[in-house]
């Protein structure tokens, strides 16, 4: 890959794993709208390169939650509180799950891969947030740590869905707290809390694989270039989407970015 690409792919997954868009789709679009641009590579590199930029976006989620992750283990070592590292278990089951026994079929399998199915995932999505700005709340919660075990696991559940390129993990985990009771901002806070674990697991899953640690062997500086990208770039979007949604209707305009999208990739998909 030219160091274009390695950049670009570096800012796509760093901006888009937090901004509720789908980091995965946006990755799929490039993949094969831009194919040509990744020099030769095979699909089986292309893969292991988009595993390993996980690290990045991962370490720029422990940067920013820092200072929360320590009033959390404060609260669990010398309060005995631990109600929300319990719900933040609950919410993580679903999706880790659904990922150890369905992700290789998800991956292997060229239906959830299609651009038609990025489309219409991403366009959905799209809509739900567009509606879920609109309605009221089913119950108003100060914040993430007044969540109840069963809307905890409802969380859960809907990050399942967010195996399907396009639908996005933090967009289905945002929706599920805004209908669970969250506003917009607090809601995007658990969903960021909560997918530390994940994406942790996701990076340790990668390196278990032999052929996953020859890549990150053989292109260790293209691999540490991309995954500074998405620290600096996961980091900047982190601290926009937090402070951006604190605006009443916020979640709509990242709605409306993922429907008209979604219209340019079907309409892309067609006329090729």
């Amino acid at each position: 890959m030219s160091i274009w690409t390695i950049l670009l792919l570096g800012l796509v997954q760093g901006l888009t794993e937090f901004i509720p868009v789908s980091s995965s789709g946006h990755l799929e679009i490039f993949e094969q709208a831009f194919g040509g641009m990744l020099d030769g590579s095979r699909p089986e590199d292309f893969h292991y390169f988009l595993e390993l930029i996980n690290f990045g976006t991962l370490i720029a989620l422990i940067i920013y939650f820092w200072p929360r992750i320590k009033k959390i283990c404060n609260d669990i070592f010398r309060k005995h509180n631990y109600k929300l590292l319990v719900n933040v278990i609950i919410t993580c089951i679903p999706a880790g799950l659904a990922g150890l026994l369905l992700s290789d079929f998800i991956e292997s399998n060229g239906f959830f891969s299609s651009l038609y199915t990025v489309a219409i995932a991403m366009g959905l999505v799209g809509i739900l947030m567009i509606i879920a700005d609109r309605l009221p709340h089913l119950a108003k919660l100060k914040s993430e740590n007044h969540l109840t075990k069963p809307r905890a696991l409802g969380i859960g559940i809907a990050q399942v869905f967010a195996l399907i390129p396009g639908v996005s993990r933090s967009g289905s985990t945002i929706l599920a707290g805004r209908v669970s009771g969250l506003d917009n901002k607090s809601a995007a806070e658990y969903s960021f809390l909560v997918s530390i674990p994940l994406m942790a697991a996701v990076c340790l899953k990668t390196l278990i694989s032999s052929s996953a640690r020859e890549y990150l062997f053989s292109n260790f500086w293209m691999l540490s270039i991309a995954n500074f990208v998405a620290l600096v770039s996961g980091f900047l979007a982190i601290k926009f989407v937090l402070k951006y949604l604190k605006r009443p209707g916020s979640l709509k305009t990242f709605g409306f970015y993922r429907v008209i999208l979604a219209s340019i990739v079907l309409i892309f998909v067609l006329i090729a």
